[in-house]
Parts: C-alpha cells; sequence; structure tokens
C-alpha cells in the first residue's frame, strides 16, 4: 500500500478507542494504520495490543512533542504518502478514497487537506483547519471557513490551492517531508505544520484542498481550546514561523509591527479578565526574542534554499483590522483580489 495513516497518542487511551476503530474500519482497504506513542504513561499500550491488534505500534521513549514525536515516529513508515492525523478525528467510508491517484495526477502538489467539520456539531466547520488555511501579510492565520474565533457553517467548497494544511489531518508525500527536514522540533506542538507548509511553499510546491475527503475533529484533545499554555505556543509559534520563513520585506519591522498587534491581544485578554492569557503572551515574547539568534540562522540557511517561491494563498491585506475594525467575519468577504494567485 501506498498510503500509511499515522497517529501520534500521548496518554490518549481514551481517544484511541473512541476513534480509532472507525479509522481501522474505514482505511485498511487502502492504508496501513500506525500509532506513534509518545511516552505515555497510561495503558495506551497494553489497549493497542489487546483491542487494535492490526495497528503497528511504533514506541518513544518519552514526549518529544507533536513535531519531533512525529519526525522521530515517521522514520519507521516506509509508506509513500503519509496521511498524518490526530488522535480525536473521526473518519467516515472513503475519505481516502483516490489520494494516491490524485498524488500521481499532480506531481507539482506536495500535501492536502480534507474538509474538517466539528465533531460536535457536525453543520459546522472545525476550527483547526475548515477547508484550508491562508495568512496574512502580518503572518496571522486564518480559514476558509474560520477567521479568528468565528466559525462558519458548513457548506460546499470547490478543491483550491491554500496556503498551509490543517495537521489535524495532513496528507503529504513522504519525499517531500523529508525534503523539508520535517517538522520543526522547537515548535513544540501548535503551528508547526504551517512552518512545515510554509517552507514546502518556498520551495515552490502546491498544497490543496480536496474537498471530497471530510473527517470530523473533536479538538483540544490535548492542551484544550482555552489554556494558556496553547495561548503561550500559538504566539510564540506565530512569531518563530515568520522569523524563519518571511523573506519579501524587512523582518525588522514586520516583527516590530507584530510587537504592537500582539501587544493589544494581550490586553484585550486582560480587560476580559483572562490574567494568565495576559501572562502567556508576554512569555511568548520573551521566549521568542531569547531565541531569536537561533531562528535568524534558520532563516539564512532556508533563504539560500529558496529560490522560486509559490505565494498562493498569502493574504497581502490585513487580516487583524478586516475582522474587528471592518467586521469581516467570513472568508467571502475578505476582498479576494488582495490573495496572492
Amino acid at each position: 500500500m501506498n498510503l500509511a495513516v499515522v497517529i501520534l497518542n500521548w496518554n490518549g487511551r481514551d481517544l484511541l478507542k473512541e476513534f480509532l476503530p472507525a479509522v481501522i474500519i474505514n482505511s485498511t482497504d487502502c492504508a496501513n494504520i500506525y500509532v506513534i506513542d509518545n511516552g505515555s504513561t497510561d495503558d495506551s499500550i497494553d489497549v493497542l495490543k489487546n483491542e487494535f491488534p492490526s495497528v503497528k505500534i511504533i514506541e518513544l521513549k518519552e514526549n518529544y512533542g507533536f513535531a519531533q514525536g512525529y519526525n522521530l515516529g515517521l522514520q519507521s513508515v516506509d509508506e509513500e504518502y503519509y496521511v498524518i492525523l490526530n488522535s480525536d478525528v473521526m473518519v467516515e467510508k472513503n475519505w481516502l478514497k483516490g489520494i494516491d491517484s490524485y498524488f500521481e495526477q499532480h506531481p507539482q502538489v506536495a500535501a492536502l487537506q480534507p474538509t474538517l467539520l466539528d465533531y460536535r456539531e457536525k453543520d459546522f466547520f472545525e476550527y483547526a483547519g475548515a477547508s484550508g488555511g491562508f495568512i496574512d501579510r502580518n503572518g496571522f492565520v486564518f480559514c476558509d471557513g474560520r477567521i479568528f474565533n468565528h466559525i462558519e457553517k458548513t457548506a460546499d467548497r470547490k478543491a483550491k490551492e491554500i496556503f498551509w494544511a490543517s495537521g489535524a489531518a495532513l496528507i503529504i508525500r513522504k519525499e517531500v517531508f523529508k525534503e523539508v527536514r520535517g517538522f520543526d522540533p522547537d515548535f513544540f506542538a501548535h503551528m508547526e505544520e504551517i512552518d512545515l507548509c510554509w517552507r514546502i511553499k518556498n520551495k515552490g510546491y502546491q498544497i490543496w484542498y480536496y474537498p471530497s475527503s471530510k473527517v470530523f475533529h473533536l479538538g483540544g484533545g490535548t492542551l484544550g481550546k482555552l489554556k494558556p499554555k496553547k495561548t503561550y505556543l500559538n504566539f510564540r509559534n506565530n512569531l518563530f514561523l515568520l522569523t524563519k520563513n518571511y523573506f519579501q520585506g524587512s523582518l525588522l519591522l514586520k516583527i516590530f509591527w507584530r510587537m504592537v498587534l500582539d501587544g493589544i491581544a494581550a490586553w484585550k485578554f486582560l480587560f476580559q479578565g483572562n490574567p494568565l492569557h495576559f501572562l502567556a503572551v508576554g512569555r511568548a515574547h520573551f521566549h521568542f526574542y531569547l531565541n531569536l539568534p537561533k531562528f535568524l540562522k534558520k532563516r539564512a540557511q532556508l533563504k539560500k534554499e529558496t529560490s522560486k517561491p509559490n505565494l498562493i494563498g498569502l493574504y497581502q491585506g490585513n487580516i487583524v483590522f478586516d475582522y474587528f475594525l471592518r467586521g469581516k467575519k467570513y472568508f467571502k468577504d475578505l476582498d479576494q483580489s488582495r490573495f496572492r494567485t
């Protein structure tokens, strides 16, 4: 088989018991199934061995986080295409139909994202990816179907080239994953797939939304949706990926502008009665500046490797202003002429 469905697990025995049966039933006709265990301390391994004997288990000795956990585990996966799937995703019949032939017919396509729907409210898109990811000129990320915390009701979308694909359900060529050296372990978790996709785009490859495949994502399975640690990782890692991959202007000015916008976001958290999130933004910036020399070295290396970047999916507007000041809550309300094509 050319496809490998690969799930990273950390102390998620309940999620495995709930979601893995559907993955097995609806995938084994076209894919091998792997679970990478990230040093779990619960009985995940016993559950896998006793209840899901057809699943191939890759055991890691400790919790390496999402990024490095996948990097290490995927070294033991030989299939041509990786289907990176969160442990809290429900899949349906035929969700992988036609994937391998699509890649064969489109050699410039490096990665695909299915439609992500909300597991609890199935007539809504899901926060983590909806129908494909985009990024604005300041590095803020959003989706077709979700801008900041506004999530749209499900509606038919056409296949299209996007800027990034969600790590909740990311289908990628093994050779490209290796070419760009996989996920950056310094991200640990959150936005590592956006960094991966940006590096792929800077190599000139394409990333597409694949609407005929639909999955249902629970979301917040590890850190939850409103945890300060998640706020910290999202703000810090967003600055990491901007520093590494933005080559279209002055990085210094871009970081200064982001410092202003993130400061506004931090004070907004405080005024809303979320002091821990306010502190999380401050910690994110402190650790970003602490690691800046390291990431400037990464930037220099990546810039050498970038020749003809593919910027399709880059929104040249300001999504913060569009959303908060102009009231543009829906993807269709954005000025479509401002997307790079």
